[in-house]
């Protein structure tokens, strides 16, 4: 069988970049997990991302999708934050692989904002047959914002994943009345002037439009700041309505004071993520 991973290189950091990450992240980060930045196949591209897993190769752990959000290199992951991010959530027992997507951060081809790019995310899943103490048989999914968006769309499209998490999601990209999100659709060359077509990219990158086709399979953890600025709440709000009228299982989190990133919140946040995987990823 031939590789999907093209390249692997563990990140390795300065003394003082690595106390940082053991003062941000816990000293678990430093000394019970390896990242690493890779470069991997999607639809014959050549995408980069990262890696990041327990040093411990003496059992399985379930493995984890991390979508980043913002648009191009906005919001793109760099080493250090890759350490941070995804090494915490391997201290806590996980395998955690993400993406760049396409044409980001050096990546082959055009990023499409929840088009074509939804399969980097999916073409992550067959390189756990590449680490050694995945267990490929339990998945998790967690997105950030327009990586909200994405874990939304990849849920609509498989019921692999036992849990899902969104903080700060995008759940309507209600583009004929905010034109906060217009810059979206210059990254997927839409023509703004046509309007059936505006549409009808927004619609199907919606979920709110289609919340029946999230998998039945999965246990669903929605969270959001109450002061998010970027991505309103009521985008987490009107879905959490639509699923309950669906009797879908699902939490919703609503933070009190937080902004989009949670910043301030970061406790409440990992307590929550961590919670829901304990429970739901066995």
């Amino acid at each position: 069988m031939s590789s999907k991973i093209l390249f692997r290189e563990k990140i390795t950091l300065e003394p003082i970049q690595e106390k940082m990450i053991s003062n941000g992240w816990g000293e678990d980060v430093i000394k019970n997990t390896i990242t690493e930045k890779i470069i991997y196949e999607s639809d014959g591209l050549k995408i980069k991302g990262y890696i990041s897993y327990p040093i411990d190769n003496s059992k399985k752990f379930p493995c984890i999708i991390w979508c980043r959000g913002g648009v191009g290199d906005y919001g793109a992951i760099d080493e250090f934050n890759a350490r941070g991010i995804f090494g915490q959530i391997a201290s806590w027992g996980y395998v955690v692989f993400s993406t760049q997507y396409r044409g980001n951060d050096g990546s082959e081809g055009r990023d499409e904002i929840g088009g074509a790019d939804i399969n980097d995310v999916l073409n992550l899943i067959p390189l756990a047959d590449e680490i050694q103490n995945a267990d490929k048989n339990i998945w998790g999914i967690e997105g950030w914002s327009r990586g909200g968006m994405m874990t939304y769309l990849c849920l609509t499209k498989t019921n692999l994943f036992k849990a899902a998490v969104t903080v700060g999601a995008i759940s309507n990209l209600d583009c004929e009345n905010n034109s906060t999100y217009y810059k979206y659709l210059e990254n997927i060359n839409v023509n703004i002037n046509e309007v059936k077509n505006l549409y009808d990219e927004c619609y199907n990158r919606s979920v709110i439009n289609f919340p029946e086709k999230i998998s039945t399979n999965t246990n669903l953890l929605i969270i959001h700041g109450l002061n998010d600025e970027i991505v309103s709440p009521n985008n987490s709000i009107e879905l959490s309505k639509k699923l309950n009228e669906l009797k879908f299982h699902h939490k919703i989190e609503l933070i009190e004071e937080g902004d989009h990133f949670l910043k301030n919140h970061r406790e409440i946040v990992n307590n929550l993520k961590r919670d829901w995987y304990k429970k739901y990823l066995q």
